[in-house]
């Protein structure tokens, strides 16, 4: 089994699917990795609301467990922007701001702050919830973690890893450099943008070849050859 840390969003559905999906980097390669046939668990937190109630589920969907996805009743679960679809009825609200707009006051205005969150990133992570949510999975091959995470955070992660003897695959945002970890980590740079997720789905192969027993360096190979990538230079 493989566990991935970080907080998955929503992406709100429109009146034509009013279902949703669930957003973020460390969803996308939790789901890349059940399709590659790993069992997965995301260690994460959502707010407890209905978008929340609709992230566990699209996970479910996905074949990704939520056993360590925790609930925070004092914030909502951020929402990413939908999709534009040419198929969706123009001039139609989405779900998500009739779903905010149900849930403010009729005196208030609709803010991030009355019930939909702004930001496409998912909840930040303390130290203390990664250590909680890991509690939750009882063992691990392959731990892999999004970030931003704090050194404080990385430092749990890699002690988490070390502990159950698992590989570690940290994916850090672009231009950021980590540090403090053991010389067998994988550590990879994500991009600016993954618009087609094509970033996520290398990285869920390879946690997935990684949980099958494949060394680091072959997992690596076959999740770059899978997905079509080409070396640069030469």
């Amino acid at each position: 089994m493989l566990a991935v840390v970080g907080s998955p969003s929503f992406t709100p559905g429109s009146i034509a699917g009013p279902d949703g999906d669930v957003a973020g980097l460390a969803a996308a390669i939790a789901l890349a990795a059940a399709a590659a046939g790993a069992e997965v668990q995301l260690v994460g937190k959502v707010g407890d609301d209905p978008a929340g109630d609709a992230v566990l589920l699209a996970l479910a969907r996905g074949g990704v467990g939520h056993l360590a996805l925790l609930r925070d009743p004092g914030q909502p679960t951020p929402i990413a922007p939908p999709a534009v679809s040419e198929t969706d009825p123009v001039g139609e609200e989405p779900v998500v701001a009739l779903l905010a707009r149900a849930e403010a006051p009729d005196d208030d205005a609709i803010t991030p702050s009355a019930g939909v969150a702004s930001s496409s990133s998912g909840l930040v992570l303390e130290p203390a919830d990664i250590s909680l949510g890991l509690r939750y999975i009882r063992e691990f091959r392959v731990l892999v973690a999004t970030g931003p995470l704090d050194e404080p955070s990385v430092g749990v992660v890699a002690d988490a890893a070390a502990f159950v003897e698992a590989a570690l695959v940290l994916v850090t945002p672009p231009g950021r450099a980590a540090t403090g970890l053991p010389g067998s980590a994988v550590i990879l740079e994500a991009p600016v943008a993954d618009p087609d997720g094509a970033f996520a789905a290398l990285v869920g192969r390879l946690a997935a070849a990684l949980d099958r027993g494949v060394d680091a360096a072959d997992a690596f190979r076959t999740a770059t050859a899978e997905g079509g990538w080409e070396r640069a230079g030469g």
